[in-house]
């Protein structure tokens, strides 16, 4: 163990040390209490009990004035050095505090855009945060498990947390050119019968994804047709792509595929679904700095369609 941590004793001698200096420079125990605070007296009895502690005579002192003595200089001079230094050290360390730094554990959806280029742009920009990221559909438990945030679609539930939403999507349908130029385009949601439909399997509860579609202001949800099924959302644009049927998917992950032309939506005016992703974080809670940066630097990046 350090013989040099610091007692209650050397707390006090710190504070004499500020009073010292203060009243060294302002050659008044007058001025210095005034600056300080306190009264003329405590501050001549402060440097007394100093000068005890010392063994050596600090001012000299008389009825208007005090001036330092030779032992006085040359301790003032020492003692404005360790008040410097406790200054910086204190500087630094708030500096240090401020930073963006540590490990900074997220919980996201199961897919990787649009996140993945934001998250890269965010790692080159803040290197010396160490970001932890799992990708699942499971309803982690923020708190309990130790996350420092997570990204989630729809409404938040939990009044323990803190909520940002960082964009919002539309659900619809979506085949390629050359699958409408050889199987024809549905005009209507009672077309898709007719139709190749690829469809997600949650991989949680094992169910198929709905296609929330409604006409003439009635919500139905067609019992479609299964051409094939895909537990993966990069998976079914990649075959919807290559012509192999129509998919239901949020816009924001075939977005860069429908302005190339590569995908086409149809159904546009029966498509009902839409929905928000949040950043959701422990509340009532100090913000740490990496995590305000996340927060922060998120907003407005992600590429949701506006």
């Amino acid at each position: 163990m350090d013989s040099r941590v610091i007692n209650g004793r050397d707390m006090d001698s710190l504070s004499a040390i500020g009073v010292f200096v203060q009243a060294a420079e302002a050659r008044s125990f007058v001025a210095a209490g005034r600056v300080l605070g306190i009264s003329a007296s405590a501050v001549s009895k402060s440097m007394a009990r100093l000068e005890e502690k010392l063994g050596v005579r600090l001012f000299h002192r008389s009825t208007r004035s005090i001036a330092l003595t030779g032992g006085g200089m040359l301790y003032l001079e020492r003692c404005k050095r360790v008040l410097d230094e406790l200054e910086m050290a204190n500087a630094e360390l708030s500096q240090l505090s401020s930073m963006p730094q540590g490990r900074l554990r997220i919980s996201l959806p199961l897919i990787g855009k649009p996140f993945l280029p934001v998250l890269a742009e965010f790692q080159r920009r803040y290197p010396d945060i160490q970001l932890d990221l799992e990708f699942t559909d499971r309803v982690v438990d923020v708190i309990e498990e130790g996350f420092d945030a997570v990204i989630r679609a729809g409404e938040p539930k939990d009044s323990g947390l803190s909520a940002r939403p960082l964009g919002g999507f539309r659900m619809l349908v979506a085949g390629s050119p050359a699958y409408f130029a050889r199987r024809g385009v549905p005009l209507t949601p009672a077309d898709l019968l007719a139709h190749a439909c690829i469809h997600f399997r949650y991989p949680l509860t094992g169910k198929l994804q709905g296609w929330m579609l409604s006409g003439a202001g009635e919500g139905n949800e067609a019992d479609l047709p299964c051409s094939m099924i895909c537990n993966s959302l990069e998976g079914r644009s990649a075959f919807a792509l290559e012509g192999l049927g129509l998919i239901y998917v949020a816009d924001f992950l075939i977005a860069r595929e429908l302005e190339s032309g590569e995908l086409v939506t149809v159904l546009d005016s029966f498509a009902r679904e839409t929905g928000q992703f949040n950043l959701l974080w422990p509340s009532g809670r100090h913000v740490v700095p990496k995590l305000r940066a996340f927060i922060d630097f998120l907003q407005g990046r992600l590429p949701f369609p506006k």
